[in-house]
């Protein structure tokens, strides 16, 4: 992967950029794969049928929590592999992305299976009924057996950016978006298909992300090892520490959505289709904030491998400036974009007051939960993953559901959406509280004797603070 010779990339250098850099282009990776999902929403609309756009609303809540799943390893494995680039052991790191992508090929099937056999009730969870109910279970059966191929595309993302390259990253699912963009108008209507065609090219979508992740792995960074079943055994515990809490903090997100379409359900299809087209739009809108997580993990596993605790702090703060400054130039463009925005959608009446509402004030207080990516960001990599746990669930359990019903008693729809967006508040402040104690007091990495680590004092930038 690399040579022993090789300097980790982010123990050095301005902190800011290297955290700009990481997002913008991690973001437009994981943006891409949101895409698919937007570009799904834009072609189903057009046929103006609303049990269509509700039944996909009803499935975008099940298929986001099977990528928390995926989103969840490739945290792991993005931890593992940049803390061995930091200690300057390039054979360590290997074998860490081997078994992280042997592990999640294997649990990726296995936990597909399930959700598969699970769809019905699942949906009907949701709130779905009829006919809706039957569309959104038929889609998720054609998509749902290719999330393995999703995790391998994720996992294989998560280990570029461990090795700093980040617009390889970001490629593969480009290329992903890409395919949908073009199958979508063939499938859906060229062919006639509508549901099942959306259904087709998401699976195509995922077949090409996965093989243009794993292609310059293989080709530029030594590939991965031939595995022995005690290698993965091995290997298991360092793996599952940190993606078992990681995989509890996302699969935290898709279930509080998830108790938001149930709540919106009450209100008729109309709010279905509201809350399923802002759920579309956040990632997309959002997804630099989405992207800090995986983005800044690799900067601070580096460091913290390295043993340079004050550029974790300087990461730490970057992140957070980042953040205001990316979500005061996206809710003014949301804000702006409004009307056509709704219009793109076909949406009226309550849809559409639950667009405006998400592209108003909604937006600035996306603020607080790009608080809760960064630190989680920092406690995944400083050996305190489940202390990142304890935020997502609270966020989306007692920082959702009580506001949610509240207002929504006195507001309607928008009181749910409105209520979701407040607890991320007080969660977002926690969040930052602990990411300051991970650094005060973090669980060091082992090491395995891996040549001396002489890094470079950061060269200064002009107008930054060094940390």
């Amino acid at each position: 992967m690399a040579g022993p010779g090789e300097q980790a990339k982010f123990v050095e250098g301005s902190l800011f950029r290297h955290v700009s850099v990481m997002a913008l282009t991690s973001s437009v990776g994981l943006m891409a794969v949101f895409v698919v999902d937007l570009i799904n929403m834009v072609y189903i609309a057009m046929l103006g049928r609303e049990e269509l756009a509700a039944a996909i609303g009803y499935a975008g809540a099940i298929l986001f929590f099977t990528t928390s799943f995926g989103i969840g390893m490739s945290i792991a494995v993005s931890a593992l592999v940049s803390r061995a680039l930091g200690q300057r052991d390039p054979a360590q790191a290997r074998e860490k992305a081997t078994t992280g992508l042997i592990l999640g090929l294997v649990f990726g099937a296995l936990f597909a299976a399930v959700v598969w056999v699970s769809l019905s009730p699942l949906v009907s969870l949701l709130g779905a009924t009829g006919q809706t109910h039957d569309l959104a279970v038929w889609f998720l059966q054609i998509v749902t057996p290719s999330q393995p191929l999703l995790m391998v595309g994720m996992i294989g993302g998560a280990i570029l950016r461990s090795h700093g390259d980040a617009r390889a990253a970001m490629m593969a699912t480009v290329w992903g978006a890409l395919a949908t963009a073009v199958l979508d108008p063939i499938l859906i209507f060229g062919l006639g298909l509508e549901l099942t065609g959306a259904a087709m090219a998401s699976v195509v979508a995922r077949v090409v992300i996965a093989a243009m992740a794993l292609r310059p792995i293989i080709r530029n960074y030594g590939g991965f090892d031939r595995p022995s079943p005690a290698q993965v055994l091995a290997d298991m515990g360092p793996v599952w520490a940190i993606a078992v809490p990681a995989i509890l903090t996302q699969v935290a997100t898709p279930v509080g959505q998830a108790f938001v379409t149930r709540a919106t359900s009450a209100y008729g299809e109309a709010a279905v289709a509201g809350v399923a087209i802002a759920g579309r739009l956040t990632p997309v809108a959002f997804g630099v904030i989405f992207a800090l997580s995986g983005a800044i993990g690799p900067i601070i596993g580096q460091n913290f491998g390295a043993g340079l605790i004050d550029r974790v702090k300087g990461a730490f703060r970057a992140g957070l400036i980042f953040t205001g400054l990316v979500i005061g130039v996206v809710s003014a463009a949301l804000f702006v974009l409004r009307a056509p925005i709704a219009d793109l959608f076909k949406a009226e009446g309550l849809t559409r007051d639950l667009v405006y509402l998400f592209c108003g004030p909604l937006a600035l207080l996306w603020f607080f939960n790009g608080m809760i990516f960064v630190g989680n960001a920092v406690c995944n990599n400083l050996g305190r993953p489940f202390w990142s746990t304890v935020v997502n669930w609270g966020r989306h359990t007692v920082g959702t559901i009580p506001l949610a019903l509240w207002l929504g008693g006195i507001w309607g729809a928008q009181g749910v959406l409105v209520g979701q967006a407040l607890g991320g508040v007080v969660f977002g402040g926690l969040a930052a509280w602990l990411a300051l104690r991970a650094i005060a007091d973090p669980v060091a990495p082992k090491r395995r004797d891996p040549p001396p680590l002489v890094a470079e004092a950061p060269h200064p930038v002009p107008g930054e603070r060094q940390a």
